[in-house]
């Protein structure tokens, strides 16, 4: 029984250990909201009056040189965080025109940080930013969010759909398009064929004989002559006695 009661005692003395470590842990984490304010305050009026050339020279600005302004500046922002701040804000005038005032901030924690909310006024059309912060206060990014009317979302919805349907009808009425040539690729291939069976007959065919070579006693009278003394010395005559009136080329030789 001593036992048992040893062991339930150290099994609440852990209990509330781990419990006190996660209040202590928890208690750590502290947040002063006048001061995020103010970072929030000093991002708005500067991006507010910076314009496209301002931005731009930030942009071109090198990292080092860029955490060092900001380090002086007294701002918790990270370079690279703060390049992407300034298109987010970019963005949102663009979305919602030109900054004129924003209201009160709202303030809500959660488990990577906290948030800073406030409504904002524009040339445009009204929204509100959300600055987010980590758990020691460093001002990671913000997002600008516009607010649309009923009758703007619909309509946007309703273009959004338009565009997405046409798009598969068009891609649909391409295809059966393609698919209404596959007729025609039968004619097509049989045309080929033929024509290269008829060229491979015309190739493979023997050439036609060409007709004896008459030779014009009138074109070479020595060759005439020739020929006629050869014939007098074989038959043991002269050439007087015969008259070549024509030459004709036989198509095999059988002299021996």
């Amino acid at each position: 029984m001593k036992k048992k009661l040893s062991l339930l005692g150290i099994v609440l003395i852990l209990v509330f250990s781990l419990a006190g470590c996660g209040t202590k842990s928890k208690e750590e984490t502290v947040y002063d909201q006048a001061v995020m304010e103010q970072y929030a305050d000093a991002i708005v009026m500067n991006f507010s009056s910076m314009g496209e050339k301002d931005m731009d020279a930030f942009r071109n600005m090198s990292e080092l040189e860029l955490n060092l302004m900001l380090m002086q500046s007294g701002l918790p922002i990270e370079g690279d965080n703060f390049l992407t701040m300034m298109d987010a804000w970019t963005s949102g005038v663009k979305e919602c025109g030109e900054f004129i005032e924003h209201g009160a901030y709202k303030f809500e924690e959660n488990n990577e940080g906290a948030i800073l909310t406030t409504e904002i006024t524009c040339a445009e059309r009204a929204g509100n930013i959300e600055f987010a912060f980590d758990k020691k206060m460093n001002l990671e990014s913000i997002t600008v969010n516009a607010e649309y009317s009923l009758k703007e979302i619909l309509t946007k919805a309703g273009l959004n759909t338009v565009l997405g349907m046409g798009t598969v009808f068009i891609v649909l009425i391409f295809i059966s398009f393609i698919i209404s040539l596959f007729k025609y690729i039968p004619a097509i291939e049989a045309k080929f064929k033929k024509k290269t069976v008829t060229e491979a007959a015309s190739t493979v065919s023997a050439p036609a004989a060409m007709p004896a070579e008459e030779v014009s006693t009138s074109d070479d009278s020595e060759l005439v002559a020739a020929i006629a003394a050869a014939i007098a010395a074989y038959e043991g005559t002269s050439t007087d006695g015969f008259i070549v009136r024509s030459i004709k080329r036989r198509t095999s030789n059988k002299w021996n």
